[in-house]
């Protein structure tokens, strides 16, 4: 066991880009009796609409009918990652409330599937999800792989929700000082009290303020320290 998850992380850690990491990964999950694999990333900002991004092997079609049917929104596979790190594996039940999602899935060959998500201290979610056309996942299969699949949840993680963050995301360039500002902010500080704190004028604490509310497109003040924050930037 040990010597399989040591092979499998310098296999992945060595993939550059996040669909080179995705490529290797599905070649494991494949070795484990998996047909499809998905990873899906979602970032907690905008806070009214966070952002997804998704990698994922599926057939083009179900891919097209995913997104037409705006499926991410009533999946329950999903709804459970984003409540609970414990594995959830696909059943009637548990899509007794979205058939038709379902059925659509079984008609392009998703028939059994297992998922399971891990979150980050930024509130960064990414779930794994694994299918299969055939074979039920039995009781005994899941208790024989369940380290492996508890472990590849965590390693795709960490390695695709940096890789994506990077290519996909645009991370603003904050100055050390603008960041400063940010955390006093945050803290509940007016610009006139950080100016006490840091011996320097409120004009230059609204200078570094407005400056990192353009590097982070936001309008005020406010939603620049949350975007921030949720960003992992202070």
């Amino acid at each position: 066991m040990e010597a399989w998850l040591e092979e499998q992380f310098c296999l992945l850690e060595t993939q550059g880009s996040s669909e080179a990491f995705f490529q290797e990964l599905s070649k494991i999950t494949n070795a484990l009796g998996f047909d499809f694999c998905a990873y899906g990333l979602r970032v907690p900002y905008p806070l009214s609409a966070p952002r997804t991004e998704m990698l994922n092997n599926y057939p083009t079609i179900w891919q097209n009918t995913y997104q037409e049917k705006n499926y991410l929104k009533v999946d329950p596979t999903v709804h459970h990652g984003m409540t609970s790190q414990l594995p959830i594996v696909w059943s009637d039940q548990v899509f007794s409330q979205t058939p038709e999602l379902m059925e659509d899935a079984r008609a392009f060959g998703l028939e059994y599937g297992w998922a399971q998500s891990s979150r980050q201290a930024n509130g960064t979610v990414g779930m794994l999800t694994l299918a299969r056309s055939s074979e039920m996942l039995t009781p005994a299969e899941l208790v024989r792989y369940r380290y492996q699949l508890l472990w590849l949840t965590q390693v795709t993680h960490h390695g695709l929700a940096s890789r994506i963050t990077e290519e996909k995301l645009e991370m603003p360039d904050l100055s050390v000082r603008e960041l400063e500002m940010l955390k006093w902010t945050a803290d509940g500080k007016t610009a006139e009290e950080i100016a006490t704190i840091l011996n320097i004028t409120a004009r230059t604490v609204n200078f570094h303020i407005s400056q990192a509310m353009r590097k982070l497109d936001v309008v005020n003040k406010t939603a620049a320290t949350v975007k921030a924050a949720l960003m992992g930037l202070i």
